[in-house]
């Protein structure tokens, strides 16, 4: 079926959010990850003093719910689109300026963090678009400290499939197998991921998956 270039541009826009395009993109993800926010969150279940970290921040709702959640803690948040950087950056302002909120552009599978120095990782709306998972996952693996943990949402692909800005060439879509299976990979083993199905809002499947890094000696 033949796919009107207007969604393969929406599709695009999530993947990457820029120009005039990513201006409009930051509100509309603020609407549509409230709840998946809300129960990755729940999933990580954050200390008061935990150091924490969002993959894919967006306009910053993840990083203010983390920071509620931690209330003594700091996080920070990686992201390859500056123009989420900036909505981020003034929707945390005040995060910012008490030097508990740290936010940069870059890529996951360069995390720019010390070896063992994140106690929790979130990840929402965005493992669709790990075009080498093995690579952040490495990362992922590296950053977190022993007994550390990645909270990872994704909408199930039966929801998916029919949205037709989620094409092939810009979102790889995930059933709870497949992402038990994808995050599951070296460094990480299949035990080390939990993958829950969850109902949103008007019923929309949704999938939480909980990856945690063993607590003992390297293996």
């Amino acid at each position: 079926m033949e796919v009107h270039p207007a969604w393969g541009a929406i599709g695009r826009q999530l993947r990457h959010p820029r120009g005039w395009g990513g201006r409009l993109v930051g509100p509309a993800m603020r609407l549509v990850n409230a709840g998946p926010n809300r129960v990755a969150i729940q999933a990580l279940n954050p200390a008061p003093g935990d150091a924490l970290l969002e993959l894919g921040f967006g306009p910053g709702e993840g990083i203010a719910a983390l920071l509620r959640s931690a209330p003594r803690g700091v996080v920070h948040g990686v992201d390859q689109s500056a123009a989420m950087l900036r909505q981020a950056l003034r929707r945390n302002a005040g995060g910012v300026a008490r030097e508990r909120v740290r936010l940069r552009v870059g890529r996951f599978t360069d995390l720019a963090a010390p070896d063992s120095s994140i106690d929790g990782i979130l990840a929402v709306n965005v493992v669709y678009f790990w075009e080498d998972g093995a690579a952040v996952l490495g990362e992922v693996w590296r950053v977190l400290r022993r007994g550390g943990r990645m909270a990872v949402y994704a909408t199930d692909a039966a929801a998916m499939r029919s949205w037709k800005f989620a094409g092939a060439d810009t979102h790889r879509l995930f059933d709870r197998a497949g992402l038990h299976a994808f995050l599951g990979q070296a460094p990480f083993r299949h035990d080390d991921v939990e993958v829950s199905e969850v109902r949103l809002a008007f019923g929309m499947p949704g999938l939480v998956a909980l990856v945690r890094k063993p607590p003992g000696p390297p293996r």
